[in-house]
């Protein structure tokens, strides 16, 4: 309880730095695009990838107040993705966190606009001499997060789960797609404070192996609640991946196979801790989080 009191205040910090970088650009968007960027970016979501940021910040002693920007850049990613994500042409969902989804309420056109957008200002933001004095940690973080959000990151992951529906899928592939798809963006999350610091590479790798650890645990979880919880818990659709055929780490270990991988992922995350101590507490939190969370 004491986590996801910290999630939720993290998650109001992140909404109102996301609504007044909005507030921004409002006179020069059309009315009808903004109003589809704001339904997919504000009023929901656990906001888990901007509290790895802030929470990986905190560890070098940065606060909100530096790391909220970065926070919410990858949270415009990440809206961009579940806004596309929902679209007809890719996996073609209704509602999303429990309200409909922006193509439904806006058109597809505009949907597909907003998530542009969405995507475009995280680089802005990050550009921008607000997010960090220094032009070179700038520069730094718009490189990563491009990586992590293109074709050798999210978005190839994407297009990897697209081509694999209705196929036969090994473990290797599974856990290639996931790492990409899902992995990337929170792997970029939990580099954000060693990026922010300007920390050295042993930090930096032992954050990557953590965020990567966290990132599989993260899908495997995803992957059961598809199988196991309702629509009303989801706040969208489940049961999908069955529908469209799609190979998951559930489909090919099974489901008490998947939970003892799930279990060795979180220890393994909580491992590359272990040298940052008491200090990386909101971090192994999370990853117990990401182990019994119910959506």
């Amino acid at each position: 309880m004491q986590f996801e009191n910290e999630l939720k205040r993290s998650a109001e910090r992140v909404e109102a730095v996301l609504a007044a970088i909005v507030a921004e650009t409002a006179e020069e968007t059309p009315a009808h695009l903004l109003a589809a960027m704001r339904h997919g970016l504000l009023g929901g979501g656990k906001r888990l990838r901007p509290f790895l940021a802030m929470a990986s910040a905190r560890l070098f002693g940065i606060d909100e107040a530096r790391s909220a920007r970065t926070a919410a850049a990858l949270e415009c990613v990440h809206c961009y993705s579940l806004i596309h994500d929902d679209l007809p042409s890719m996996d073609d969902d209704d509602m999303r966190r429990g309200r409909p989804a922006a193509h439904i309420l806006f058109g597809e056109a505009a949907a597909v606009l907003a998530g542009d957008a969405l995507l475009t200002l995280a680089f802005e933001i990050l550009a921008d001499p607000r997010t960090h004095a220094d032009a070179a940690v700038r520069a730094e973080l718009v490189l990563d997060l491009a990586r992590a959000a293109g074709g050798r990151g999210m978005a190839g992951g994407q297009m990897l789960d697209l081509d694999a529906e209705g196929t036969v899928s090994d473990e290797a592939a599974v856990t290639r797609m996931q790492a990409m798809k899902t992995g990337a963006l929170i792997v970029f999350g939990c580099a954000v404070g060693a990026i922010l610091a300007k920390a050295g590479r042993a930090e930096r790798d032992r954050l990557a192996r953590y965020g990567e650890a966290l990132g599989a645990a993260f899908q495997i979880c995803d992957d059961l609640l598809d199988r196991e919880a309702s629509m009303q818990e989801m706040g969208k659709a489940t049961g999908k991946d069955a529908e469209a055929g799609k190979a998951t780490l559930i489909t090919l270990l099974g489901v008490e196979d998947a939970r003892a991988r799930l279990a060795s992922l979180i220890d393994a995350a909580k491992e590359a801790l272990e040298p940052f101590g008491d200090q990386a507490a909101q971090l192994r939190a999370a990853a117990d989080f990401v182990m019994t969370r119910r959506r």
